[in-house]
């Protein structure tokens, strides 16, 4: 017993000394380029000088193994089920990312027994430690196998595009998530938009209905515009923002993330997000 009391107080030690930050990546609906949105942001914070880790949780898809054209070794399934560390499952991405695969048994991860769920937060620890920032690409809607880290994360960005099927689901997803967590911090991405005005007026309408309706206030992170390089980027397994950095929509990115780190609250961390997802663990 004092053997598990001295681990779990070491655990929370670590927890708190760690510096990442951790941004969940979701959209309403498939088709909205949520997993190219994660992917290419972490190599434009990266372009930073900052650490960053992707993990897939997008549960049997693998998109960033196949926007990468890397398919991964390992998974966190492995991890838990062979003995390994987060450092033996990590990926090395081009330009300096690294990114962890979920695996098909991620479903399993709601049934961790006692011994499990103290590896996985430990390792969860030591990636935190490693990393300026942990962004989780979340697969489209909501589910039981990963709703638990989108509750732990420090902000959630909403991913949505100009139509109207689009904007209903994200609208839906914040709709639910502030009715679990009023005080979650939401940012709103637009992607895929024909024009300056199209992004602006799409972000403006859902943050009035959010406000109007759910008393919420939602951040426009900012929109993306609808460029045909990214198309050529992921036939060619690359991401937008290395296969063509002069691209409208590589030059709008960079000016998203410059806008996002300039607002200083990108380094203020909320509790920690391994205790969060112990939490929600130990409660299923």
């Amino acid at each position: 017993m004092t053997d598990q009391a001295e681990k779990l107080r070491m655990m929370v030690q670590q927890s708190q000394m760690s510096h990442a930050k951790v941004i969940a990546v979701i959209s309403g609906k498939g088709g909205v380029g949520k997993s190219n949105v994660s992917l290419n942001f972490a190599l434009s914070l990266i372009q930073q000088q900052l650490k960053v880790t992707v993990i897939d949780l997008d549960i049997g898809m693998g998109n960033l193994e196949i926007l990468l054209g890397k398919p991964a070794k390992y998974s966190i399934v492995d991890m838990l089920e062979r003995d390994l560390l987060i450092s033996d499952i990590k990926e090395a991405g081009p330009g300096h990312l690294n990114f962890i695969a979920g695996g098909t048994g991620l479903s399993e991860l709601v049934k961790l027994n006692e011994i499990k769920l103290q590896k996985f937060s430990e390792q969860l620890t030591e990636l935190s430690l490693t990393n300026d920032y942990i962004i989780l690409d979340l697969g489209a809607g909501l589910t039981e196998e990963t709703f638990g880290f989108i509750l732990a994360a420090d902000e959630v960005f909403v991913v949505t595009t100009p139509e109207p099927t689009a904007v209903t689901d994200a609208y839906s997803m914040i709709k639910y998530l502030t009715a679990k967590d009023e005080q979650k911090p939401l940012y709103l991405l637009v992607n895929k938009v024909d024009s300056d005005k199209e992004g602006k007026q799409t972000a403006f309408n859902l943050q009035q209905v959010a406000k109007r309706f759910l008393n919420k206030e939602i951040e426009m992170l900012g929109y993306l515009p609808n460029d045909p390089q990214v198309s050529k980027a992921v036939k060619a397994q690359t991401p937008f923002i290395i296969y063509d950095q002069k691209s409208k929509v590589s030059k709008s990115l960079k000016k998203i993330v410059a806008t996002y780190l300039g607002r200083g609250k990108s380094t203020v961390k909320s509790v920690g997000f391994v205790q969060k997802i112990q939490s929600w663990f130990i409660a299923k």
